[in-house]
């Protein structure tokens, strides 16, 4: 299927549309719906920040970055999309569609819907939303896809396929 990984994005893109608007539409900010006691709750938050919470009101410089990581992904898209591997291409198609995702709501209300949340005994981990989970599996995927092929180099450098294909000795001159 030609130009799958933009599938992907759209499919990401459209999945992180409609679960914000459900939360948006069905909950109060604050509002919690256990899905699994208290490990697992829908909650609706906002988050005007980035990962974590980091760099509070900071929504023109997520806007710049943003379209700077936006126009680098599909610029590599575009020119490793003949000779990169599935999983990689798949990886970015994931990362597109999450960070257009929450670049929407940034640059539509200046902040980001966030529902996903998870405790682990007293700690809670920061809520999250699908765009932000695409990231995440698109960036684990880019990571896979960058230690197989150093393996790869690897295991060339060292059966010699690198090496000046015709093997040319030096000349005394």
């Amino acid at each position: 299927m030609r130009f799958y990984y933009y599938w992907v994005a759209v499919l990401v893109l459209v999945l992180d549309f409609v679960t914000k608007k459900l939360i948006e539409t069905k909950l109060e900010i604050g509002d919690q719906i256990s899905v699994i006691g208290n490990f697992f709750l829908i909650t609706s938050h906002r988050n005007r920040g980035a990962a974590f919470g980091i760099l509070q009101e900071q929504r023109l410089f997520f806007i710049i970055i943003t379209v700077i990581i936006v126009l680098g992904i599909i610029w590599y898209i575009q020119a490793s999309r003949k000779s990169a591997k599935p999983w990689l291409l798949v990886g970015l198609g994931l990362v597109l569609g999450g960070a257009i995702g929450n670049f929407l709501d940034r640059a539509r209300y200046g902040e980001v819907v966030d529902f996903l949340q998870f405790n682990f005994g007293s700690y809670g981990f920061p809520i999250f939303n699908v765009a932000d989970s695409a990231i995440v599996c698109g960036v684990a995927l880019i990571l896979i896809d960058t230690l197989l092929s150093a393996k790869d180099d690897k295991k060339r450098l060292q059966n010699g396929e690198d090496k000046d294909q015709n093997n040319h000795e030096q000349q005394p001159v």
